[in-house]
């Protein structure tokens, strides 16, 4: 037996034996680079200098801060714990990490609970992982959990290895963190949803209710208060999918939704977002020949696909991004089109849907990958945005941190220039919008509108110029004019309503009438038909009294024929009886007559 052959059968032993053995295997300092996805950036690969252990950082490394920067911290420069070391605003720093690294991985699951980031499961080379990883956000250290799943009824229950996986969804509720769908070896036929208790280290799959969606990977998941709005994905058999399906985590009942309005293109590895409990945005993702940069928004009180217009810079084409919100800004982080990594990080604002650039990493950095995953995590009142793992070429086990300088709980500012006359919320849009193209919109005058990344140093803005002004008030009388025609049509569209109201009730009260007419024909003919009824009832007593007297009139004329032939009978024999009488001598009796 050759050597690969023995490697083969000894790989599919150790399956047949423990199917997440993979996921133990020590980790190893030179990556291979092996293409498992479509959308997977293809990068020429590059030198990478051994970190021993994989631990942490030997030396301190700094790339040019222009145009964004990733930043390396060392233990000597530290002067907070954890995130708190970190004071720059809007450039993604690689801190020190201490503990065993998790092996390099892409299309995992990363949630937070309690200040600790939990990453579940992944791809790394072609094969699905099962291993839960923890990295402590207050001392930045990762340590491993032996996690085990648990099975059967709660009177019994049976446990066994987690089911290795890629492509789900992580989403934390309350003290607990939740798979939803993704792909296994073993998939089942429609989407389960297994629960992590970080008190127990046991994975439990929860029972749902009503009809679940087919087993899918790559869909987005958005937590909308009680609930989790899923959509899209890709099956088993690679069909793309653009259903919407919502789960009640109250009674773990799934709901098929049908929304109206233009939905999104099939598609997996997309980002999405909810603003105010109301509106779900999706960004972006891919198909398999072509990725998008197109934004739609789901009214989840209308049930009511839009596709609004949108401001500010252009967001180039990805799949295999992240995103998580900061308030009513939405970060969108990596991604892949088809030939390299996505560099920028982009922020939208969803309340005036204005796009513009945070950072832009240089080279091939692990934030220019796809399959990353990015949470978001406070530490003493302060934000930060920290990503792990992704593919461009090498599996990434990278964690970066970015501190926003855009405030969960601060309006965003506008950059001084024209304001566009467009401006619009994140509302559904009319049918004359939804004949227009949805593009990037730009003032007048050809300045964008863009959402000012204060670092705290800059001052607010508290006086105007009054040319701006004249504008505002150029555009609320605009606006004012537009709604007082609205208001107009809306009234004569009242009054038309009012009067074919006026016409139906005119029409409902010929019909009752018309109704009452023959009803009461209904009544005579009712009362004819019993009377009829009761003369059958009559003819039928009749009919039966001359079946009767038929019977008796034939039994007397069976009578009268069997009488005159018991008399001809005695007749004849009377005639019979004087010749033969006469025979014998004695003669017949004579008549007294």
């Amino acid at each position: 037996m050759s050597s690969a052959e023995a490697m083969r059968l000894f790989v599919k032993i150790l399956e047949e034996e423990d199917p997440a053995w993979y996921s133990k295997v020590p980790e190893f300092t030179v990556e291979p680079i092996v293409d498992v996805e479509m959308h997977k950036p293809k990068v020429e690969p590059a030198t990478q200098s051994a970190i021993p252990n994989g631990n942490s950082f030997p030396e301190p490394k700094t790339i040019s801060p222009e145009n964004g920067s990733v930043l390396e911290t060392q233990d000597k420069d530290v002067v907070m714990e954890g995130l708190g070391s970190i004071s720059i605003y809007d450039q993604w720093i690689a801190p020190s990490i201490s503990g065993q690294r998790p092996k390099p991985r892409y299309v995992h699951g990363a949630a937070v609970v309690q200040d600790k980031m939990y990453v579940f499961g992944g791809n790394h080379n072609g094969r699905y992982l099962n291993d839960l990883q923890v990295l402590d956000l207050k001392s930045l250290t990762w340590s491993k959990i032996e996690a085990k799943a648990q099975t059967g009824s709660p009177e019994s229950p049976t446990v066994v290895p987690v089911t290795p996986c890629a492509g789900h969804s992580l989403i934390t509720w309350g003290n607990k963190i939740l798979s939803i769908a993704g792909h296994a070896k073993d998939l089942s036929e429609t989407i389960t949803v297994k629960e992590f208790d970080p008190q127990t280290c046991m994975w439990s799959n929860l029972k749902t209710y009503g009809k679940p969606p087919i087993s899918r990977g790559g869909q987005s998941v958005t937590l909308v208060g009680t609930t989790l709005v899923m959509f899209g994905g890709e099956d088993a058999k690679r069909s793309l999918l653009n259903d919407l399906h919502i789960l009640d985590l109250e009674t773990m009942t799934w709901d098929d939704i049908d929304a109206i309005g233009t939905p999104p293109s099939p598609r997996s590895d997309h980002a999405a977002a909810c603003h105010a409990e109301r509106y779900l945005l999706i960004f972006g993702g891919g198909s398999h020949a072509t990725c998008f940069n197109d934004l739609h928004v789901l009214d989840l009180q209308t049930m009511e696909w839009s596709r609004p217009k949108q401001q500010g810079v252009t967001p180039g084409p990805r799949a295999g991004h992240a995103g998580v919100t900061v308030g009513e800004n939405w970060f969108i982080v990596g991604g892949g089109n088809n030939m390299n990594g996505v560099s920028e990080t982009l922020v939208l604002n969803m309340s005036t849907l204005t796009w513009s650039v945070v950072t832009t990493v240089q080279g091939r950095m692990p934030l220019a990958s796809e399959g990353l995953s990015v949470v978001l995590s406070t530490y003493n009142g302060e934000d930060f945005l920290v990503s792990f793992g992704g593919y461009n070429g090498r599996y990434s086990n990278e964690v970066h941190v970015l501190k926003p300088s855009l405030k969960a709980d601060l309006q965003s500012k506008m950059i001084e220039g024209p304001v566009s006359d467009c401006t619009v919320a994140l509302l559904p849009t009319t049918n004359a919008r939804r004949d227009v193209e949805p593009e990037i919109e730009a003032a007048q005058d050809g300045k964008i509108r863009e959402i000012v990344m204060d670092n705290g140093d800059a001052k607010p803005m508290s006086i105007r110029s009054v040319e701006t002004s004249e504008r505002l008030v150029a555009t609320l009388k605009a606006e004012k004019e537009e709604l007082e025609a609205m208001l107009n049509k809306e009234q004569l569209q009242t009054l038309q309503l009012k009067q074919e109201l006026t016409e139906a009730e005119s029409r409902n009260a010929e019909l009752t009438k018309e109704l009452q007419s023959i009803r009461g024909q209904l009544a005579a003919e009712q009362s004819r038909c019993f009377k009829l009824e009761v003369d059958v009832a009559e003819l039928r007593q009749k009919l039966q009294t001359m079946e009767t007297l038929q019977k008796e009139v034939e039994l007397l004329q069976r009578q009268k024929a069997a009488s005159e032939q018991a008399a001809l009978s005695a007749k004849q024999r009377q005639g019979s009886g004087g010749v033969w009488g006469w025979l014998a001598g004695s003669p017949p009796e004579k008549s007294d007559s």
